[in-house]
This record gives structure tokens, C-alpha cells and sequence, in this order.
């Protein structure tokens, strides 16, 4: 399924009830996010920290450092926060 056929937080059901199974990859979760993380690849050292804690799943294991996948990261920061190197800074959302 493409990005384009996805569905949004806007066409949820009222209450956010998702009423199909197995069907989270409809949905682009991180639409409504405000913040952003970024990943300085200098710092990465792979430990996959950040993935571990990330509530949404939105940390990409690569083979050198991590990548974020912003249809679903909901910038919470919990990745930043919990990396030992700093390699996960927050920034503002471009809107």
C-alpha cells in the first residue's frame, strides 16, 4: 500500500475506534505531531535504545544508525531523551 492510499488522523472514527483489525498501517499517525526528531549520524553508535522505547514503532533499524519513519513518529521525544550519546535531537515540525 503506498503512502497516498493511506488514510490520516482525520478520517478516524469519532472516539479513534479503529473498528477493522490489523489495520494501523492505514493510518499516518504522525500527522499531528508538532516536533520532530532528527538522528546526527556522527553520534549514532547503533545501540537501538531509542528503538527500544519508541511507543509508535517509528525508529528504523539501519546498519550504521537509525532512521525515523515520520508517518508515524508522533515526536514525543522519548527517543532523544533516552539515547546515551545524544544522537536524537528534537526540532520544530515544518508545517
Amino acid at each position: 500500500m503506498t503512502s497516498e492510499n493511506r488514510s490520516n488522523w482525520k478520517t478516524l472514527l469519532q472516539g479513534a475506534v479503529i473498528d477493522e483489525p490489523g489495520s494501523s498501517l492505514k493510518y499516518k499517525t504522525g500527522d499531528w505531531r508538532a516536533f520532530r526528531p532528527f538522528v546526527i549520524k556522527e553520534k549514532c553508535v547503533n545501540c537501538l535504545i531509542c528503538w527500544i522505547y519508541c511507543p509508535d514503532s517509528a525508529i528504523v533499524r539501519e546498519e550504521k544508525w537509525v532512521a525515523i519513519n515520520y508517518d508515524y513518529c508522533k515526536g514525543c521525544g522519548i527517543c532523544a531523551h533516552e539515547c546515551p550519546k545524544q544522537a536524537i535531537s528534537m526540532g520544530d515540525e515544518p508545517r
